[in-house]
């Protein structure tokens, strides 16, 4: 089956797609910035970035961070962060229920169709 990948472009403030919206469910998980970004195999230095674009991308900052010491740092989603990523998820379900028959008719005009 196609899969269906949802992204939102916002006016000038930047853009939200499935990689952003999954670093920010793997950093409420892991609870740090950089070891979200390991278990999506991704650099500690493109997991800063990503988080720096998406807190520059709002009112509110989405991920916050502290730094690291002793004890080390880490990092928790605001409940802004938590909003968002609800709300992505949302449009993600509502989109694919609504695009169902479609995604199957697609798949069965497919080139990798004729090689199953």
């Amino acid at each position: 089956m196609p899969h269906l990948s949802i992204r939102i472009d916002f006016d000038r403030e930047g853009r939200l797609g499935p990689g952003k919206v999954m670093l920010l469910e793997h950093i409420a998980r892991e609870g740090s910035i950089s070891a979200a970004g390991r278990s999506m195999k991704m650099s500690y230095k493109r997991a800063w970035e990503l988080v720096s674009e998406i807190n520059e991308s709002f009112a509110e900052p989405l991920v916050a961070a502290q730094t690291g010491g002793k004890a080390g740092g880490g990092a928790t989603l605001t409940p802004r962060g938590r909003e968002l990523i609800r709300h992505y998820r949302a449009i993600e379900r509502k989109a694919l229920s609504a695009t169902a028959s479609h995604l199957k008719a697609l798949q069965a005009i497919s080139r990798s169709r004729r090689r199953a």
